[in-house]
């Protein structure tokens, strides 16, 4: 057995192999196959409840997965597995420590365990479980949290051996989305995950809940409770991505238009809590939430920003990143992060005060090759350089960075003319002859780009001029010649 201190932590090498292991070391475990759990005097008592959202063993999730009656006591579970390190499995398990807490729960203990790979039946082996079932009992814990995705099976099984809920990391960030999300868009995306991740892990009674009918033809068993709520969600499932469709239209319509204008797209990107939503306001006085927490602000937020150049742009702020974000996730958020993927410039915001800023640029970077927004320009900036010398340190790491406090608004100038440099090298410069009777493409061309000279000749106003290539398409008659950016200024 590990070895705990007196806030439940406890670290240990794999179990040796007992007959429940072996019993289930196929990896195409089925969670009808449910282990018997006299067989290996695994005590599992059916009447026990705790004060859990969850219910007895794990119940019907619709009303939340973590209880905010009260402050629910939560153990997590860690598991180092090959090529990770101890160390690595501790910080993952410090940021779902945050996770908790944001969720509103209390961390009362942690466990970690060394194995080889998963057990396909319970994740830890039967005899870790048992020693997490002990402790649970003995500091009195409502919950368990896993830090890795959990299978329905593995979830069923690790609950009959608890007698408490067994959750995992996809769970606690569902239900902080589900406590933030504020506009219609942002619940539905919310909802769509929620119900992907509930429709697996349905759990019924079999004939004892079955839906019989009257007269020749309808006797028998019928169709049971749990087959009737997987149809039902189902069918919401249906209606969330028909919506969620539409309102992808809508946006996909909103880029077409804006593509039109002289106005860039700017995205805002980073890790959960990595000041955002504090930079965006701080560019644009936006006024959007910020809150010292994770996952504070879901919904983007599109503001109009003009910059040093004469450059209009419009700047997103968008839903921040985590370590092992959830697929649920990233597939129901498509139509926000759509937000992301076409933008002309990503801003990649990160906390410079924080534990291990490479890290979460590598967890970002990641999450974008995931959505195909890779090959979005990228300008790294490293915020809350108030609080100490490590920003600008890390600034002077990444070529082209920028040490910024989103808090103070240092460092802004030198943001906007980064972002000015960057939007300006994706137009070109050309020089136009225009008549002086087409005074309406002269409007144009100041309205739609930056004028750099204007002089009047016998044949009309010679105009030189960045612009984008709608404009300059509109404008092909008048094009005297076209310029590489760098050659003129």
């Amino acid at each position: 057995m590990s070895e705990r201190t007196n806030e439940g932590r406890g670290r240990a090498d794999d179990h040796p192999a007992d007959p429940f292991d072996a019993e289930f070391a196929d990896d195409t475990f089925d969670r009808t196959d449910i282990f018997d759990p006299d067989e290996f005097d695994i005590e599992v008592t059916e009447e026990a409840s705790h004060r859990g959202a969850f219910g007895d063993f794990g119940g019907d999730a619709r009303g939340g997965l973590i209880e905010r009656n009260f402050r629910e006591r939560i153990i997590l579970v860690g598991v180092t597995t090959p090529p990770r390190t101890d160390e690595e499995t501790d910080a993952s398990l410090d940021e779902l420590a945050l996770l908790v807490d944001t969720a509103g729960a209390d961390v009362v203990g942690r466990v970690l365990q060394r194995r080889h790979a998963p057990d396909p039946a319970t994740f830890i082996g039967s005899g870790k479980a048992i020693e997490v079932r002990d402790l649970s009992v003995a500091i009195d814990s409502d919950t368990v949290v896993f830090d890795d995705e959990l299978t329905p099976a593995q979830q069923f099984n690790l609950e009959r051996i608890f007698g408490r809920s067994a959750l995992d990391r996809t769970a606690v960030i569902l239900d902080i989305f589900a406590q933030n999300a504020s506009s219609l868009e942002g619940k539905a995306q919310v909802e769509l995950a929620q119900l992907r991740y509930l429709l697996p892990r349905l759990r019924g009674m079999g004939k004892k809940l079955s839906q019989q009918g009257a007269g020749i033809g309808t006797r028998g068993p019928g169709e049971t409770k749990l087959e009737v709520d997987r149809r039902r969600i189902e069918r919401r499932i249906h209606k969330l991505e028909v919506d969620l469709k539409d309102i992808r239209g809508h946006r996909a319509v909103q880029s077409k238009a804006r593509k039109r204008t002289a106005n860039r797209a700017v995205a805002i990107v980073g890790y959960t809590n990595a000041g955002k939503s504090s930079l965006l306001n701080q560019l644009t006085n936006a006024g959007v939430l910020t809150e010292n927490r994770l996952f504070a602000t879901l919904d983007a937020t599109t503001r109009r920003l003009a910059l040093p150049g004469g450059e209009g742009v419009y700047v997103s702020d968008t839903v921040g990143f985590v370590r092992k974000l959830p697929t649920h996730l990233v597939e129901a958020f498509k139509t926000t992060l759509d937000v992301v993927i076409d933008a002309d410039l990503l801003v990649h915001v990160v906390d410079g005060s924080g534990p291990d800023p490479m890290g979460n640029i590598d967890t970002v970077r990641a999450v974008l090759r995931d959505i195909g927004a890779a090959s979005v320009p990228e300008l790294v900036v490293f915020n809350k350089a108030d609080r100490g010398e490590q920003a600008e340190r890390l600034a002077a790491r990444i070529d082209g960075a920028i040490a910024v406090s989103a808090e103070t608004g240092y460092g802004m100038e030198d943001l906007l003319n980064a972002m000015s440099d960057r939007i300006r090298s994706l137009t070109t410069v050309i020089e136009l002859l225009i008549p002086f009777d087409r005074g309406d493409m002269i409007a144009a061309v100041h309205r739609e780009g930056q004028v750099l000279v204007e002089q009047a000749e016998a044949d009309g106003m010679r105009v030189r001029a960045r612009l984008e290539q709608g404009s300059i398409g509109r404008l092909r008659e008048f094009v005297v010649a076209d310029t590489p950016l760098d050659s003129r200024s």
